[in-house]
């Protein structure tokens, strides 16, 4: 292999070139990225630079010891796949671009609302400092989405003395992340902070001056904010013969898969990750799309691994934290397929956590300010190993000592 095109900038991107270079790849090294700036950490977008605690979150990469040739503000626009094993060609606004062996790590953009009003999503550093300048006391702000990031905005801008009005479609924050029973918990922290909180309720448009609302009704704003989640950057590999369901389908190695004939057989000379791949989890039996930086941080390694024809595959617990109203929010696991849940704690009170089980497995565990659950329930998550779901739901019983011997 003599020519590797990492196609995109994110940490992801970054991450596998440094991983290729470590395991001894020595031939040429090509980035391409659609920004302009050097790639940076995305999570502190919606908490330190929002709130201006930050300005600069570039990753910290040797770029010159990597001996890879930046193309930033450069878009791949189609890519051209030769037989299986044999590379081919990524078209770019900078040109085509050869390669032996492709990193597809485009990420994903903020899905937008319809309407010709203005409105900001939260995804790159420059709209983080674009917004950051709209949150002036006494703007009127309405966020629209009660998820991660549209409850870290609404914790900043109330801070900065905002009216912030949080508007929902579903009947209770993080209900599609955590589900409504969980995220129901977490409404009062809503109230508590002075923000406004409207749930069920859905957004026909943004327009100038605010929402309009799918009954008819008007929400003013200043400023709109959308958090409704993000879509996969595709559109470049359309035609390509990848199989792209929800993002690029991935084996557990990363390795893309052919959509040749619904083969769905992998190509060794294509690897995607980041929030771009829907990659095959034998841990829980199923694919995942995971959208969070700890999979962009690690998963890399697997990638690179793999390209370099190194039997490789990724199977951790998928891992986040959110910052908001005062309180860490962390989660670790998976718990779609879970037989039950168990509350660890009063959550009526500041510190608390749900677990998720599978007889007596631990699948998942979502904690609030008990940073210490967190970290042995990713050990224990990780190992497998079984748990007494009565010490579970002690909250004086550390996880560790959970474990059934």
């Amino acid at each position: 292999m003599e020519r590797v095109i990492v196609v995109g900038g994110g940490l992801a991107g970054v991450r596998a070139a440094e991983a290729l270079r470590s395991k001894g790849y020595e031939g040429a090294l090509t980035l391409v990225s659609a920004e302009r700036h050097l790639p940076y950490d995305r999570p502190p977008l919606s908490k330190a630079v929002l709130k201006g605690d930050s300005d600069d979150t570039t990753v910290d990469a040797d770029w010159d010891a990597l001996r890879c040739d930046l193309l930033l503000g450069e878009r791949a626009t189609g890519l051209r796949l030769g037989e299986p094993g044999r590379g081919g060609v990524v078209a770019s606004t900078a040109g085509d671009l050869p390669f032996d062996g492709l990193v597809i790590a485009t990420g994903a953009v903020p899905i937008t609302l319809p309407g010709d009003g203005r409105q900001h999503v939260l995804r790159t550093i420059d709209e983080s400092r674009e917004l950051r300048s709209r949150l002036t006391e006494g703007a009127r702000i309405v966020i629209v989405g009660a998820g991660w990031i549209g409850a870290e905005v609404a914790t900043t801008a109330a801070a900065k003395g905002c009216a912030v009005t949080v508007v929902e479609a579903a009947d209770t924050p993080l209900a599609g992340a955590i589900g409504p029973e969980v995220g129901a918990l977490t409404a009062p922290w809503y109230a508590e902070a002075g923000v406004e909180l409207r749930t069920g309720v859905k957004v026909a448009e943004v327009r100038d001056g605010g929402l309009v609302l799918a009954g008819g009704d008007r929400i003013d704003a200043d400023e709109v904010v959308v958090g409704v989640g993000v879509r996969p950057v595709l559109g470049w590999l359309e035609g390509s013969g990848l199989l792209l369901e929800r993002g690029v389908v991935t084996d557990a190695s990363f390795r893309a898969c052919r959509s040749e004939e619904g083969s769905g057989s992998p190509r060794p000379d294509v690897v995607a990750v980041g929030d771009c791949a829907a990659w095959w989890s034998g841990r829980y039996g199923r694919r995942l799309l995971v959208e969070h930086w700890d999979t962009a941080l690690n998963a890399p390694e697997v990638a690179a691994a793999t390209l370099l024809g190194e039997e490789a595959a990724y199977d951790a617990a998928p891992y986040f934290w959110s910052e908001q109203f005062g309180r860490m929010v962390q989660y670790a696991g998976h718990h779609a397929g879970s037989e039950r849940m168990i509350h660890r704690g009063d959550p009526s009170g500041r510190k608390w956590a749900v677990a998720w089980l599978t007889g007596d497995r631990l699948d998942a565990m979502l904690t609030v300010d008990r940073p210490r659950d967190l970290v042995q329930s990713r050990r224990v998550i990780a190992a497998g190993t079984p748990v007494d779901p009565d010490a579970i739901a002690d909250p004086d019983v550390p996880v560790r000592q959970a474990v059934r011997q």
